[in-house]
């Protein structure tokens, strides 16, 4: 039996969401232009399966997303969750898959910003505008012939 996702209480991320699961993509795999994705995490504290659509960049075959937050003092809920259990589902367009999430290194972190700063140029406004250090969460695929279970 297939457990329930519950996706992200903000309303509009909610509607962005639903568009992209109901078309695959077709609708929601942009966000103003810039590539979207779903990701689906368990709940730190309730165990809950929980999905939200991020930005995202591209390292290789790696994702690489950005714990912004819109630029708040606290981490968004989903990269808490991660940190908690680092496997992950992901959808990109049709494409489904598991993946293992991490949070890049000290040294691996400047490259990497500097590719999503690339992407989506509002991140490093972000970063100014907080005390904390905004984390690039890097997912590898997992991609195996039950990877979508």
């Amino acid at each position: 039996m297939a457990e329930t996702i519950e996706d992200s209480p903000v309303e509009w991320v909610a509607s962005h969401v639903e568009r992209y699961v109901a078309t695959d993509g077709a609708d929601g795999g942009k966000y103003h232009g810039y590539d979207a994705l779903l990701i689906t995490t368990r709940g730190r504290r309730s165990g809950t399966l929980r999905r939200t659509a991020l930005i995202y960049g591209r390292d290789g075959d790696r994702y690489l997303l950005v714990a912004s937050n819109g630029g708040a003092a606290r981490h968004p809920a989903w990269y808490l969750n991660l940190c908690a259990d680092p496997q992950v589902r992901v959808q990109v367009g049709a494409e489904k898959f598991r993946g293992t999430a991490r949070t890049a290194t000290a040294e691996e972190r400047p490259r990497l910003w500097q590719v999503m700063t690339g992407v989506f140029p509002t991140y490093a406004r972000y970063q100014e505008g907080t005390d904390r250090e905004i984390p690039v969460v890097i997912v590898e695929p997992v991609r195996s012939a039950d990877a979508t279970r």
